[in-house]
């Protein structure tokens, strides 16, 4: 007999549960199409083919229907989601909701608004490459992602003041170049002299305002030594937490049978007694 509480039970596994094998290689499909609909959108905008072709019924295009069976595929998961969900709202508004509803937006926006197929070409096409971030979903399956979130949030406070600091150093340094160059040699405002700054200190240097006094040229050499710490200083942050976390993770991998500890972290197996370790840490 047909039961409607077990086949909601399954899907939700399905459609949410990753710790499951069919969850997660479900996600990972869904993650494969919406690379497929982005390369789509890239061929499409390679061989010129306007998005305002919707406009015309008379000139639906391969790419058209590729769009509509991609929009068609996630419009169908989107709504099995929010049926199995206990709490459709919550899911509607959580930081997931909203990338999966940014996956099937770009069809309905055109529908619902012809005008952007002929005036906002580009814009529709950058929507539809923002199901790129459907690959977020499948990034924290993996462990190491997981370590480098984590990673992350306890050297929160390390990089909020770091990049405080060098914010400061912009601004000042923005202010004290539009002081010493000017609008004559090209910082002709606050905001055009931080650019400058920014793009200094990062080392990228455009080319597109440079300083041409001796005492712009030295803040100019300094802003590009102090430069190489906006890489070097976080990356040591961020790796020292790591190395903590993945210590700390391999310290509670213990084994349930013989009780041996410091098991690696994508280890399942005891290297002691062989037996099978479990899944979460304790």
């Amino acid at each position: 007999m047909f039961d409607m509480k077990k086949l909601r039970a399954r899907l939700y596994y399905l459609l949410f549960d990753q710790r499951t094998r069919s969850g997660r290689y479900f996600e990972v499909l869904c993650g494969f199409f919406a690379l497929l609909s982005v390369l789509a959108v890239f061929i499409e905008s390679d061989m010129g083919q306007g998005s305002a072709l919707l406009a015309n019924a008379e000139k639906l295009s391969l790419f058209v229907w590729i769009e509509i069976a991609f929009t068609a595929l996630f419009t169908l998961e989107y709504f099995l989601r929010l049926l199995v969900w206990p709490n459709p709202a919550r899911y509607v508004f959580s930081f997931w909701g909203f990338i999966d509803l940014a996956t099937i937006l770009p069809l309905y926006v055109l529908i619902l608004w012809p005008e952007i197929a002929t005036n906002y070409v580009y814009f529709w096409r950058v929507m539809r490459v923002l199901r790129v971030l459907r690959i977020l979903k499948i990034l924290r399956i993996m462990p190491s992602v997981t370590t480098f979130w984590v990673a992350i949030v306890n050297a929160r406070h390390q990089l909020v003041l770091f990049y405080s600091f060098i914010g400061i150093v912009m601004i000042t340094a923005g202010a004290l170049m539009y002081g010493i160059e000017g609008p004559e040699h090209g910082f002709g405002t606050l905001g055009e002299s931080v650019y400058w700054a920014i793009v200094t200190v990062t080392t990228v240097g455009y080319g597109d305002m440079t300083p041409h006094t001796p005492a712009g040229r030295t803040l100019s050499s300094l802003l590009i030594l102090i430069g190489y710490s906006v890489i070097a200083i976080p990356t040591g942050i961020l790796t020292s937490q790591m190395t903590n976390e993945l210590r700390t993770r391999r310290r509670a991998r213990v084994c349930t049978k013989c009780k041996t500890r410091g098991h690696d972290v994508l280890a399942k197996f005891c290297w002691n007694c062989g037996a099978e370790l479990p899944v979460k840490l304790k």
